[in-house]
C-alpha cells in the first residue's frame, strides 16, 4: 500500500494544532477489546503471578483503562530482575500477546533464578484502535525522556522507578509493519509539518540495541534464537534497516536515552528492542508471538549464563 501524497489532516508544512489532533482522534475507531484480549488473559495468570495495578489511563469519552503488571510471586531481593514490556505501541500485536504467552507458558522456567516484571500492554487505548500513538497523537515510545508527555509512558516510569537501577535485563517487544510506511510515518510528517520521505520496510525480524551500550553478543544471541522461529531481516541496498546502519546480522542501534525510548526506562545491562514483521507472507501471527517469546527466553538465558 502506497502512502497518500497528502495526509488527509492538516495543511502541508504546518504542524498540527488542537483542531487537527481532534480530527485525527475522531478517525480512530475501536476495533478490538483490551478487556477481552488482555485483561482476561491477565486474570487467568493470578494463580502464578502477583497482579499489580499500577495506574489508570483516562481516555475521556473513550473510557478508563486499568493498567496492570505481572510480578513474580516468589520475588527475592537476592535475585536479579528482568523487565518485559509489550504494547508500547498498541498496534504492535505480537508484543502484547508474546509477553502474555511468555508469562503463561515459560515464566515458571525462571522461578528462583530471576525476578520477572511483565507489563504486557502499556497502551490500551491504542491497542483497541490498532494505533501507534496515544489518544493525544503522541508517540509513547518517544516519551520516556524528562519532557515526555504520554500518560502511558509516565505510568510505566513510575512503576519501574523504585527498581530502575536494579534490572539486569529489559526486553521491549515491538513490530515493524507495512502500515508504518502507509499510515504512521505519513501521519507523523503531517503532524510535525514536515515533508514525507518514503522509506523501506524490512522483511523479517531484527533487534535494536542501545548506541551507548550495544551489547553485540547479547543481540546476536537473540537473533540466533529467533532465526529458528522466523526469518531475520536483511540489510537494504544501503546496508541499513529503517535508515540505520546494520551493525551485525539483524541488528541496528539507536540512541535510546536521547530519543526517549522505552529501552531507556531502566539502566539494565542487557537491553533490546525486538522488531517482528507480521505482514510478511512468510510469517503467521503464531510465529510472530513465538518469535517474541524466543527473544525473551534467549535474553534471559544469555544474561543468566
Amino acid at each position: 500500500m502506497h502512502p497518500p501524497e497528502t495526509y488527509p489532516i492538516g495543511t502541508p508544512g504546518q504542524p498540527w494544532g488542537a483542531a487537527e489532533r481532534a480530527a485525527w482522534r475522531a478517525r480512530q475507531a475501536r476495533q478490538r477489546s483490551y478487556a477481552d484480549d488482555v485483561l482476561l488473559a491477565i486474570d487467568r495468570l493470578r494463580d502464578v503471578f502477583d497482579v499489580q495495578q499500577y495506574g489508570v489511563l483516562d481516555a475521556g469519552d473513550d473510557g478508563r483503562f486499568p493498567l496492570y503488571a505481572l510480578r513474580s510471586r516468589d520475588w527475592r531481593e537476592d535475585l536479579p530482575n528482568a523487565l518485559v514490556t509489550g504494547g508500547i505501541h498498541g498496534y504492535e500485536t505480537s508484543g502484547v500477546h508474546g509477553a502474555l504467552q511468555f508469562a503463561r507458558h515459560h515464566a515458571k522456567d525462571y522461578a528462583g533464578r530471576i525476578n520477572l516484571l511483565i507489563v504486557p500492554c502499556v497502551s490500551p487505548w491504542a491497542y483497541e484502535r490498532i494505533q501507534r500513538w496515544n489518544a493525544e497523537a503522541i508517540d509513547p515510545n518517544r516519551s520516556f525522556g524528562p519532557d515526555g508527555q504520554a500518560a502511558e509512558s509516565a505510568a510505566l516510569k513510575q512503576l519501574v522507578a523504585p527498581l530502575r537501577d536494579q534490572f539486569l535485563v529489559h526486553m521491549d517487544l515491538h513490530e515493524t509493519t507495512d502500515s508504518d510506511e502507509s499510515e504512521f510515518r505519513p501521519a507523523k510528517a503531517a503532524r510535525d509539518g514536515q515533508p514525507f520521505e518514503p522509506g523501506e520496510i524490512p522483511d523479517g525480524f531484527y533487534t535494536v540495541g542501545d548506541t551507548e551500550d550495544p551489547q553485540p553478543e547479547f543481540q546476536q544471541a537473540i537473533i540466533a534464537a529467533v532465526a529458528k522461529v522466523t526469518h531475520i531481516a536483511p540489510a537494504d541496498a544501503k546496508g541499513e534497516i529503517i535508515g540505520s546502519p546494520v551493525v551485525a546480522h539483524g541488528v541496528i542501534n539507536y540512541p535510546c536515552r536521547e530519543l526517549g525510548l522505552c529501552a531507556s526506562v531502566t539502566t539494565a545491562r542487557f537491553r533490546s528492542t525486538t522488531e517482528v514483521y507480521p505482514d510478511s507472507p512468510r510469517a503467521t501471527p503464531a510465529q510472530c508471538n513465538d518469535a517474541q517469546v524466543a527473544a525473551v527466553r534467549a535474553a534471559l538465558d544469555f544474561a543468566l549464563a
